[in-house]
């Protein structure tokens, strides 16, 4: 791992990009292989916080790096040994340790940690070995040792001893024995096969029990410490009357093989030592010596029949061996010995043990394939294929595992990830051995999904359509538009604006750019404008952002707040405004009140009513048509000076109405009319006054038929400017633009009259349409007419 941060430091300040990938294929070769292990030492039973290895220094890493790259240590097993200060490097142990205590069945004591790195991921081993001091003094099992010796004991014999016992080992463990000056005996020191060194009195001189029944020696083991300690014990030897005799065992080893998982009582081996004596002194007892506490613990021994049994839990993982040694002695206190080895066997008894290293709590969405997500271990204390593993994931699931070294996998991702469908995964990793019964364990890993903005707002409609009265108050809401983001926080933060378009005047409406509602900014005019669209653009709060777009269309209700126009009879007309000659019929058409109103629907349908009349029961008004017409036949009695009021209404809500005036004069003949205009005027030119009203009701029409051709072409190209311009049309405000006038073209009539003479008489034409500009078309409910008013002069020589 550090060879690599060198090999990239060197590249980049070097700056030869080409030889940086170089160095890098070189380093994954080399990690292929193997990496380099950090080994230390250091004495036990040091304080706490102990400088074991400057690791920044050892690995040529600057310290800045360490922190930069979240260097930290990881101990073998559950309990964390040491500690890493990332800030200097520096490793250190966390407690004082205890060789005895961590290794007490080996000579050696090796400590094995692991140094990880991230960003890259490495990983570095390291061994600390914990040295021995001489922190223990021999100790014997027991403080007095008594020997019977018979007295016929020919000199060279040799008796066993409790050998001592050292928890400290090599040139601190135990080095030597010695006995306190006496006569009689002398030591002998031996080592056994397992390095173990036996001590043996050997008799030097016969022994008299008159003489001297009992000798107390001091024996006194030392070890190799500097200074060096010891341990003593006292050998009280008896000396016994003669026994010839003594027990002899079948076999001077005894080798048995246990499985780790046997049951207790189980019997392991029945030793036999025999005796020719006779009596007490063939009578043989056995017990165990030179045996370790926690063999004793494990086995019971039948002090009557040999018979050796288990006493406790087996476990190949703590002791693979046990060597016991058995003494066989008679009544006549005269003893042998045999050794009994039983070796464990090893079951596959232990579950591996997953040990999690490293884990990315969160990855984006977007990561490529192969992302690394965590570094996880899996140890199995059973040897052979019951400590062999393999791991794998439950479930169809985008991760896969990559095994590294040392039992190291892993976790990555196989496929791409979307937060939208899965946002969290629950990955159960199970470690299973090879073991004839085969045992597992599990360990589940959380891993989040954060989210990446890849999806954009969404309307919950393409086209809002929503309503307004006219009329209406400033900031009035009018609804709302909904979008959503797949997304989560920021990125499904929606915010709404209107597209507005480059040359185009402010909008009438807002929108709230957080919820989305609508508001209309100033009161509209249905009039004006019936209906208008606009674009909105939901954008999200993503980097870059995303967003999407909808129709918005208002449409404008008709609010009744136009009161009706009446086009015709004009208001301030005067005089005879209609003729009408003394032998109509009932039914007779008099004139035709027009009117319009600029609302619509119900708010322009309009509805005539005669309100007024100088002869109620003479005339008539149709509801609909505005058609005043003769109710009864004209006779002598009525007035030849007849006024009609006459009133509009519309539908509304509250309904608006007009009223308009009508003049009717009933004449007999243009003479007689003539005649007694004349004499109510005062006198004059008798001519003067017909030709007055002639040309006064003939400049009337003219100019009606003039505003109207009129305004029906500025209506005509106002209406198609409006549509190339994507608008709908405004209502018309005069009667040759409006469909929603009372007068259909069939019924507009022109009076010719002819000058001259006082005989002169008028007539009622046939209906005339007006004349319209070349290329103009007509307007809506219109018909094209080929007869105008120019050709009335023309007409007033037909007859009636």
């Amino acid at each position: 791992g550090w060879l690599f941060w060198r090999v990239k430091e060197r590249g980049r300040r070097s700056g030869d990009s080409k030889r940086q990938v170089i160095l890098f294929i070189l380093f994954a070769c080399m990690c292929q292989i193997g990496a380099e292990t950090l080994r230390y030492s250091l004495p036990e039973e040091m304080e706490r916080d102990s400088f074991v290895a400057n690791i920044a220094k050892d690995l040529g890493v600057p310290p800045s790096q360490l922190a930069a790259r979240k260097a930290r240590v990881v101990s073998e097993g559950n309990e964390q040994l040491f500690r890493l200060n990332q800030n200097t490097g520096v490793l250190t142990a966390k407690e004082s340790l205890d060789r005895e205590e961590i290794c007490p069945q080996s000579d050696t004591c090796t400590l094995f940690f692991k140094i990880f790195f991230e960003n890259p991921l490495q990983l570095i081993r390291g061994e600390v070995e914990v040295r021995d001091v001489n922190d223990n003094s021999p100790v014997f099992p027991e403080k007095e040792m008594v020997l019977k010796i018979l007295e016929t004991a020919s000199p060279g014999s040799r008796f066993p001893l409790e050998s001592a016992q050292d928890k400290d080992v090599g040139s601190n463990g135990l080095q030597n024995y010695s006995l306190g000056s006496n006569p009689h005996f002398s030591l002998v020191i031996g080592a056994g096969k397992d390095g173990v060194k036996l001590v043996e009195l050997v008799l030097q001189r016969q022994l008299d029990r008159e003489e001297q029944g009992e000798l107390n020696l001091l024996l006194t083991a030392t070890d190799g410490g500097s200074p060096p300690r010891s341990g003593t014990a006292q050998v009280r030897i008896v000396v016994v009357d003669a026994n010839d005799n003594i027990p002899a065992f079948e076999r001077e080893v005894y080798e048995v093989r246990l499985a780790e998982n046997s049951p207790p009582e189980l019997l392991v081996v029945r030793v036999a030592a025999a005796d020719p004596d006779e009596g007490s002194y063939g009578e043989v007892r056995y017990s165990f010596t030179q045996t370790s506490e926690r063999s004793r613990q494990l086995f019971q021994l039948n002090p009557a029949t040999g018979e050796i049994r288990i006493a406790g839990n087996l476990d190949f993982e703590e002791a693979k061996t046990h060597k016991m040694v058995v003494k066989a002695t008679d009544g006549g206190e005269l003893s042998a010995h045999c050794k009994v080895h039983v070796e464990v066997l090893d079951v596959n008894d232990n579950a591996p043990e997953i040990a999690l290293t490293s884990l990315t709590a969160s990855i984006p969405e977007d990561a490529p394939p192969r992302t690394v997500v965590a570094l996880f271990s899996v140890r199995d204390r059973d040897s052979g294929d019951n400590g062999r593993t393999e791991c794998s994931i439950d479930g169809d699931l985008p991760f896969s595992l990559t095994p590294t070294f040392d039992s190291y996998y892993e976790l990555r991702t196989n496929a791409a990830l979307d937060r939208e469908s899965k946002a969290r995964y629950n990955i159960t990793i199970t470690a299973t051995d090879w073991g004839a019964t085969r045992l597992s364990s599990r360990e589940s890993i959380f891993v989040q999904i954060s989210d990446v903005n890849d999806n954009p707002p969404e309307f919950t409609q393409e086209t809002y359509t929503m309503s307004v009265t006219e009329n209406n108050s400033p900031m009035l809401r009018i609804g709302s538009m909904n979008a959503t983001d797949a997304d989560t926080g920021k990125n499904a933060r929606v915010n709404y604006a209107l597209v507005r378009q480059e040359g185009t005047e402010q909008p009438d409406v807002s929108v709230n750019p957080e919820t989305g509602d609508v508001y209309v900014l100033r009161p509209l005019d249905y009039e004006k404008v019936r209906a208008f669209e606009l674009a909105v653009r939901a954008t999200d709060g993503g980097s870059p952002p995303l967003s999407t777009q909808a129709l918005l269309r208002v449409v404008v209700r008709d609010e009744n707040d136009n009161t009706p126009v009446v086009l015709h009879p004009p208001a301030d007309s005067s005089g005879a405004g209609e003729l009408v000659p003394r032998w109509a019929p009932s039914g007779y058409l008099v004139a035709k009140v027009v009117a319009v109103d600029a609302d619509a629907g119900q708010n322009a349908w309009l509805s005539y009513e005669l309100a007024k009349a100088t002869e109620p029961g003479l005339f008539r008004v149709g509801l609909h048509s505005g058609e005043v017409r003769t109710a009864r036949v004209v006779t002598e009695k009525d007035a030849s000076r007849q006024r009609l009021v006459l009133l509009v209404r519309d539908r509304g809500q509250p309904p608006r109405s007009a009223t308009a005036t009508l003049a009717v004069a009933l004449v007999d003949g243009f003479s007689e009319a003539y005649l007694r205009v004349s004499e109510e005027a005062p006198a004059a030119d008798p001519d003067e006054p017909l030709t007055h009203y002639l040309i006064a009701s003939l400049a009337c029409v003219s100019a009606l038929f003039l505003a109207t051709a009129v305004a029906a072409a500025v209506a005509k190209v106002r209406q198609i400017r409006r549509s190339q311009a994507g608008t709908l049309p405004t209502f018309p405000t005069t009667a040759t633009e409006s469909s929603a006038g009372s007068l259909p073209r069939s019924y507009v009539y022109d009076v010719c009259f002819t000058a001259g003479t006082v005989n002169s008489e008028f007539r009622f034409l046939r209906p005339l349409l007006p004349c319209f500009p070349a290329g103009l078309p007509p307007g809506p409910g219109e018909q094209r007419s080929s007869v105008c008013s120019q050709d009335v002069a023309n007409l007033g020589d037909e007859g009636d």
